[in-house]
């Protein structure tokens, strides 16, 4: 088995992070996967997600890469119900994502794998 360079890691986890803000953004859309459109827009960016995060996991560690993974694709699906569905967090959903944004830099920063 041919293993990928920690760039390409990177790059996969960078597009498991957009593919899965772009599928899980859009959730709405499909009201329960009743449209079809819609829904395989979202399938089909989940499976894109899926097999990218496992790539990137080949080379970064698990925790750092789903950690990155979640915290980037919470915050950012957050925004977006913010801007396009008028759903503002309150005090303690943004408490919430604060810790969770810190939490990551702490683990990407400090964090050591063993």
């Amino acid at each position: 088995m041919k293993s990928i360079s920690l760039l390409s890691g990177y790059i996969f986890l960078i597009v498991a992070i957009l593919t899965g803000i772009s599928s899980n953004s859009f959730l709405k859309t499909t009201e329960g996967f009743t449209k079809l459109g819609p829904s395989l827009f979202c399938v089909a960016n989940m499976f894109v997600c899926i097999f990218c995060l496992s790539k990137a996991m080949s080379v970064i560690p698990v925790g750092f890469t789903y950690a990155t993974y979640g915290a980037l694709t919470i915050t950012a699906v957050t925004l977006f119900g913010v801007l396009k569905y008028n759903q503002t967090p309150n005090l303690y959903g943004i408490f919430g994502l604060v810790f969770i944004i810190i939490g990551v830099i702490l683990l990407n920063t400090l964090g050591k794998v063993k």
